[in-house]
């Protein structure tokens, strides 16, 4: 059968080349062979059992001769013949490897068309029959069992280091706490500084002495160390306690709309290896990485602790969110907690969005997902290129939608990439800019996702930036005391924010930030605080002038007091006066004058 009677049956029989003796060696086709199918592409292969060709060669009888041998092998004419297969039997065995492998994402049909919006309901929440004080809502967060906590584990660190308590309570805990409040507040140069003569703080000096607080920071703890060394968890140090705020933010009821978003804490020290993180567009560098979710009124409900590949140590995953990337998996983790989850919406950035999370997000949790993502990630959205988008000018974008996910690239001051499954593009709206052609801000339009992406994800942004109005100093080479005094800050602007929802929805005015920290400390040092014994009261001199103005012989007049006393230094019959110029007090006889040297040497 010749070639081209073969090729006439295509339809009905495949082509397999097969060997016309087994014992011939390889070779190639010779060009005398006519193929005169234009699709058949023969793939040459080794001569291993995936060989589709089998070369075959004629064998001349032996001869004693070496040169004639050799002269026969070169006049060995190769030849070869086409055998019809059975077209079933020639797709099991001719071909056992695919020609292509279907690239990632090439069956998702992309289409130019918008997705319906999710009705989000507005939240409501019970409104208190009456405002709390400023201590009972920070006790919200901060509860007694967290005091008790730091009192326990600080007396045992002590313990274990000296072999002796220091004796602390969860009185004086509170104490403590106070002077830290307002520490974040009122900021001195260094710690001494409040208790020094010179500088003197009777707010903070008058809670507890220098040596006592500093004793308190130099011991106080969160864990014990005999029974977390061995532990997989890097924060063991502080992990109890943030456990316990976690627990405590959980129970703040919330809005139908998150946002997921990273916070730094700023550490700089070395103790903590690489724990210690570090992000260049951050205003702190260094630091531990957390990861929150918030609403979008600024109040942190979830947050988690970043360690590297232990992150997840103590948190249960599915094989399928095993294998997605760490920002789909700390998104899935924190939404987890979201009480009603079919009704919300989560906001993140390009750090965690992909198109993997997105579907994900919604088949297994159904929240539904809008945020910012790099273009490597759309799923393959055929978008146009930034350079087209620009051509257009400012304000012009290009969507596509596939499996119920849109994908838009919006041009604003450079071209931004957003998916989403809660909101479309429709109904457009237009945002403010500042033009430098007209030399005034003019109207561009915008997406529909756009907005609601600004006006939601920068609830951790503005939690954070309240943090960090009234930071509590928490200096040291012990990396876990920065978390301990985040976790201070936080719980007071969790509460502020809780606090001035309620002022909301009782038509009251709040009180600031600054007040309200205040409040606490205050609240702190005098609670439970029951009088002291009656004991003589301690009055603290003025301190003394420098030398160059006590020994400058210039306007040290005495100014007479009005109200008659005791100088300790001089003998009955004195009257007592003072100098108008460094405020010391000076003595006079009845009989004699005023004596210079004598006020020298008394003071």
């Amino acid at each position: 059968m010749n070639c081209k009677s073969f090729y006439g049956t295509r339809q009905h029989t495949s082509l397999a080349l097969v060997p016309e003796n087994s014992q011939d060696s390889d070779g190639e086709l010779s060009d005398d062979d006519p193929i005169e199918d234009p699709d058949f592409q023969p793939n040459f292969a080794d001569d291993s059992d995936e060989s589709y060709f089998d070369v075959s060669m004629e064998e001349d009888a032996p001869s004693t001769s070496r040169s004639t041998q050799l002269s026969r092998k070169k006049s060995k004419k190769r030849k070869r013949t086409l055998k019809t297969v059975p077209l079933e039997e020639a797709e099991d065995t001719l071909y056992p490897y695919s020609f292509s492998v279907p690239k990632k994402d090439a069956r998702r049909i992309w289409k130019h068309e918008d997705i319906e919006e999710l009705q989000v309901p507005a939240a409501s929440f019970e409104p208190p029959e009456a405002l709390q004080s400023p201590f009972q809502y920070f006790k919200m967060l901060f509860t007694d069992e967290m005091i008790d906590h730091i009192a326990y584990h600080t007396n045992l660190y002590s313990a274990q280091e000296l072999g002796d308590t220091i004796k602390t309570s969860p009185k004086e805990i509170e104490d403590f706490l106070s002077i830290l409040l307002f520490m974040g507040v009122f900021n001195f140069p260094s710690l001494e500084d409040y208790w020094h003569h010179e500088s003197r703080f009777s707010v903070i000096a008058d809670i507890m002495p220098k040596k006592r607080f500093q004793l308190l920071r130099r011991f106080i703890h969160f864990n014990d160390n005999q029974q977390c060394n061995n532990s997989g968890d890097r924060f063991n140090k502080i992990r109890p306690l943030f456990d316990m705020l976690r627990e405590q933010c959980l129970q703040i009821p919330s809005t139908y709309k998150h946002s997921v978003d990273e916070v730094m804490v700023a550490y700089k020290g070395t103790r903590a290896g690489n724990l210690r993180q570090y992000i260049a567009n951050k205003p702190h560098k260094w630091g531990f990485k957390l990861f929150c979710r918030a609403s979008s009124s600024g109040i942190i409900h979830d947050l988690l602790l970043y360690q590297g590949a232990s992150t997840f140590f103590n948190t249960t995953l599915s094989e399928e969110e095993q294998m997605l990337p760490l920002g789909a998996k700390v998104v899935t983790t924190l939404c987890k907690t979201i009480t009603q989850p079919r009704l919300s919406v989560v906001f993140c950035d390009n750090y965690f969005t992909s198109f993997k999370l997105v579907k994900y997000l919604d088949t297994s949790l159904g929240v539904k997902c809008i945020g910012t993502v790099r273009p490597n990630r759309t799923g393959g959205a055929t978008l146009m290129t930034d350079k087209e988008l620009t051509k257009k000018g400012r304000g012009a974008f290009d969507y596509k939608a596939a499996e119920g996910v849109i994908a838009v690239k919006w041009f604003d001051n450079k071209c931004v990439n957003l998916l989403s499954n809660a909101v479309g593009v429709m109904p457009l709206s237009t945002v403010k800019r500042w033009s430098k052609e007209s030399k005034a801000k003019i109207s561009i339009p915008c997406p529909s996702l756009i907005h609601a992406y600004n006006e939601h994800m920068g609830g951790i942004d503005l939690s954070d930036m309240l943090v960090h109005l009234y930071k509590t100093p928490a200096k040291s080479t012990r990396w876990y005391l920065p978390l301990f005094g985040y976790v201070l800050d936080l719980c007071i602007t969790n509460s502020w924010l809780v606090y001035k929802r309620e002022c909301g929805q009782l038509n009251q005015k709040p009180i600031s930030l600054k007040r309200f920290r205040l409040a606490v400390a205050h609240s702190l040092k005098q609670v439970n605080n029951s009088p002291p014994p009656s004991k003589k009261r301690h009055i603290t001199r003025p301190s003394q002038p420098q030398p160059d103005v006590r020994y400058d012989s210039c306007g040290h007049w005495p100014l007479h007091c009005d109200k008659r006393g005791r100088c300790s230094y001089c003998p009955k019959g004195v009257s007592r006066w003072k100098c108008q110029k460094c405020n010391v007090f000076l003595i006079k006889t009845q009989s004699k004058p005023i004596n210079a040297g004598y006020h020298k040497n008394q003071n």
